[in-house]
């Protein structure tokens, strides 16, 4: 496709996404996804299995493994910080 039919070319991403209606889709998504990430490999450093961690955040195995799913968008913010507790970990947010 040459440069003069392409509607998006010289766009970031960033405004694809937003033209395209889905940038706050898949930003949840990809947070979602890198916060999962980053709790199963702070299990896995410090030797924690999913049955030790649910333990540790009073829920179930089923729970965790949902918080643990990337594709799961569906996780409230608490369990979200019982996990990072679980694990001597702080949550942080912030508005940007």
């Amino acid at each position: 496709m040459n440069d003069d039919t392409n509607p998006h070319f010289g766009s970031t991403f960033e405004d694809f996404l937003r033209e395209e209606g889905i940038a706050d889709e898949v930003n949840a998504a990809a947070i979602k996804h890198v916060l999962a990430w980053q709790i199963e490999q702070e299990m896995k450093a410090q030797g924690i299995t999913k049955s030790e961690m649910a333990r540790r955040m009073g829920t179930s195995r089923a729970h965790l493994d949902r918080l643990l799913d990337p594709r799961n968008d569906k996780v409230q913010l608490d369990t979200v910080q019982r996990a990072a507790s679980a694990i001597g970990r702080k949550l942080r947010l912030e508005l940007a």
